[in-house]
């Protein structure tokens, strides 16, 4: 575990840039005194935007210069193939060089994905990286994957992903265990796809603590700690739960602004709904891992604000801390020889 996590910080990705990255870093560095933070881009930019926050450069928090962008439309392969002095590509680099722990970036998802494979490579018995996210549940917060880096995943490939997902969660969440749940349209064995009934006997006669066939409803009520699936499967199923939350926000907006009666029992209800919000928001967990490779990558939002761009950094800080990739590696040849 690194004494101090360094953490390379693509400030030029997502929808926003700047505004949002080097206002997070500051946050981050407020609340977290043990932690340096390097902002990768266009360094007048990055500068100009320190400036108006009152930020100032230190041993904590530096500068490296990177003279291209990433758009968000971008083909992967011609980022990686044209924008080698990128901020996306930059701050990967650093990690790779061994002059930060974690990179975070807002950008591209499929440059960043691309990019982060070709330089970091994948850990030994990962044919493909996934995408692992958390999302609320009743009793805490459910991990899945992969949300969208494979699009159609072979069983051998969901095996792997349940490996790195359960070791991931024992890791920063300290359970010795995790649930490990096979995403179905249905709990009994004779439903699925082909490639989900191929993966069941590989995780059934695994050492993973696999509990079977989980369904949707299943990722929120607290009954599975690590949820597998395909991306296909995985970003529409996150997306949708976005969806839902803005949607019931919205209704609920409206119907406490209907009358003067149900305004007033809005104002009464004011605490609750705002520890409701708080609960649900899905800035809290804003920060995804791309796990299978030799180093930390953290994938946020590219329309995250300042404070769900400051919980990407901070889930680039903990699978610092708690040295995931090299907790999946030592796992992974047990569990896979034992499948």
């Amino acid at each position: 575990m690194p004494e101090s996590p360094i953490i390379a910080i693509d400030a030029m990705g997502g929808d926003i840039g700047p505004e949002v990255t080097v206002a997070a870093a500051g946050r981050i560095l407020k609340q977290r005194q043990d932690v340096k933070l390097i902002l990768v881009g266009l360094e007048d930019k990055i500068k100009a935007e320190l400036s108006r926050l009152n930020l100032q450069t230190s041993d904590r928090l530096m500068i490296h210069h990177a003279s291209e962008l990433v758009g968000m439309a971008e083909a992967p392969a011609l980022a990686l193939r044209k924008k080698k002095d990128s901020s996306m590509r930059v701050a990967i680099n650093l990690v790779n060089e061994g002059k930060a722990n974690a990179a975070v970036s807002a950008g591209n998802t499929g440059a960043l994905m691309a990019t982060a494979k070709f330089v970091y490579k994948t850990l030994p018995g990962i044919d493909r990286p996934a995408i692992m996210t958390t999302l609320p549940n009743t009793k805490g917060h459910t991990h899945m994957l992969d949300l969208g880096a494979n699009v159609d995943s072979s069983a051998e490939s969901l095996f792997q992903f349940a490996v790195m997902g359960s070791v991931t969660a024992s890791a920063v969440d300290n359970v010795e265990n995790p649930r490990v749940g096979l995403l179905n349209v249905g709990a009994e064995s004779m439903k699925g796809n082909a490639q989900v009934k191929a993966a069941e006997p590989l995780l059934q006669n695994s050492d993973l603590n696999y509990i079977g066939f989980v369904e949707g409803d299943d990722i929120y009520n607290g009954s599975v700690d690590v949820v597998v699936c395909d991306g296909f499967v995985g970003n529409v199923s996150l997306k949708s739960a976005e969806g839902v939350a803005k949607m019931i926000g919205h209704f609920m907006k409206q119907e406490f602004k209907r009358n003067l009666l149900t305004k007033v029992i809005g104002l009464i209800a004011m605490p609750v709904l705002k520890s409701f919000k708080q609960r649900v928001d899905h800035r809290r967990y804003n920060g995804a891992s791309l796990l299978g490779l030799k180093q930390i990558i953290i994938k946020s939002h590219g329309g995250a604000d300042e404070y769900a761009f400051g919980n990407a950094i901070n889930v680039a800080i903990l699978e610092a801390e708690k040295s995931v990739p090299q907790c999946i590696e030592s796992h992974l040849g047990d569990l896979l020889q034992n499948k």
